[in-house]
């Protein structure tokens, strides 16, 4: 233990001196990179004594929304819950959350962690520390660089649950995840989420378009621990337990996040609560963390920009972008998409033709942004949507959008790295909270 000690001092000195040297975070992997180094079965000391197990949440779409929103769920119903709130999903990340915690004596104060993983480094940390409970989301394609064919998604995946202890919550509308099923271990509990069948007909807008004509694949019939969603209008939701809501109904809810996939994330975050929670699941409190959690940086966060409203929505793949602009698009706002290819991001950006702009052809693009700025503007070309003007600087760009859209709501399409550099200007021109940190709820509701 005196090592696991040294490596926390090592890495809280670490983060204070780029805390010191950026005047931000203190960086999201640094800190961690640091404690790993001094000790490299950090993780695995400092999460052996948490009681109430690990778990992890992993899938390529939605992982930071619906972390947040079960973090939520457990902490209403008064768990102490550590997580990694800044989205750095790779194991120095979940280091670097873990020392922002810690006296500098060591141990982690929690009765759960909660922990939003990457594809590939969920597998580095399963080998470090087992996960009691997987919560797994779905499978599209992403960073074609790192990740390649889906298949090997969906494999990194089926390892993750292999290597699952106690119990998994599984996505029944993906044929991906719900093949994971045939593959657990015996004893490992499984509960699903899922459409219910008023909305069935809507798993197409969330799937890859190589996986939608599945013939082996069926959902499975739903028990009365497992969640099935069923929107009532943009940002309101019922999830009912069981086919027949043999397991009781939740809701309504309204979300402070719109959209399709912010009520999936919900019903995921929600059935896994339950499935974690067992009898002490309640409703009430379920309702109110779901109603009050805010929607995470840069993922269809809502900026106040002198006035009007600036959405900053993270796109990365085919599937997200289409479900974003299905989201997003019908509302009238001057549009800019920024889009980078480092690592982050993936460095192949051709799943850009892939997506369907036609939803932008009215109103056009004010501005595309990003090292692949002029890439961005000639795909908008191929679809006959206008683009007013290109600029690969993001800081200028973004001075000009905000300069000549003043008065009016505004949006942004943007990658992962884009993103944390617009959401950091934006941070700094408009006084707002680092990311991964909440910003005060106007209702003053509590979660």
């Amino acid at each position: 233990m005196l090592r696991t000690t040294i490596a926390t001092l090592a890495g809280k000195t670490a983060r204070h001196a780029a805390r010191l040297k950026g005047g931000g975070a203190g960086g999201s992997a640094l800190p961690g990179l640091v404690a790993e180094r001094v000790d490299p079965a950090f993780l695995a000391h400092t999460l052996a004594d948490v009681p109430g197990g690990i778990v992890v949440v992993s899938g390529t779409n939605g992982k930071t929304t619906t972390t947040k929103m079960l973090v939520a769920i457990l902490r209403a119903h008064g768990k102490r819950v550590f997580t990694n709130p800044t989205g750095s999903n790779f194991t120095r990340g979940v280091i670097s959350a873990m020392l922002a915690e810690m006296p500098l004596r060591g141990g982690l104060e929690a009765d759960i962690a909660v922990l939003e993983l990457d594809e590939a480094h969920a597998l580095h940390f399963g080998r470090a520390v087992a996960p009691t409970h997987a919560l797994l989301l779905n499978v599209a394609r992403d960073q074609l660089d790192r990740f390649a064919e889906i298949d090997h998604t969906a494999g990194l995946l089926t390892q993750l649950a292999a290597m699952t202890t106690d119990g998994v919550v599984l996505n029944r509308d993906d044929p991906f995840v719900n093949r994971i099923a045939a593959t657990l271990a015996p004893g490992v509990d499984t509960s699903w989420f899922g459409l219910d069948a008023s909305v069935a007909d809507r798993i197409g807008e969330l799937s890859e378009h190589d996986s939608r004509e599945q013939e082996d694949f069926a959902p499975p019939a739903a028990g009365e621990r497992d969640g099935l969603l069923t929107p009532i209008d943009e940002e309101s939701l019922r999830i009912t337990f069981g086919a027949a809501g043999e397991g009781g109904v939740l809701g309504p809810v309204t979300l402070r996040q719109r959209g399709l996939a912010a009520m999936i994330n919900a019903t995921a975050a929600a059935t896994t609560a339950r499935h974690l929670l067992g009898a002490g699941f309640r409703d009430d409190a379920t309702e109110r963390a779901l109603r009050t959690v805010a929607p995470p940086f840069g993922r269809g966060e809502v900026i106040d920009v002198d006035g009007r409203p600036l959405e900053l929505v993270l796109v990365k793949n085919p599937a997200g972008f289409t479900v974003a602009l299905g989201t997003y698009a019908s509302t009238p706002a001057a549009t800019m998409i920024a889009i980078n290819d480092d690592y982050a991001d993936g460095r192949d950006v051709s799943w850009l033709y892939d997506v369907s702009f036609e939803s932008l052809r009215t109103k056009g693009v004010a501005l595309t942004s990003g090292v692949r700025g002029w890439d961005m503007a000639l795909r908008l070309q191929y679809d006959d949507v206008p683009v007013a003007a290109v600029e690969t600087d993001l800081a200028k760009a973004l001075r000009s959008f905000l300069a000549d859209h003043a008065g009016q709501p505004k949006r942004i399409f943007t990658s992962y790295t884009a993103m944390l550099a617009l959401r950091r200007m934006l941070g700094e021109r408009y006084d707002l909270p680092e990311m991964g940190v909440d910003a005060p709820d106007p209702s003053g509701d509590p979660a």
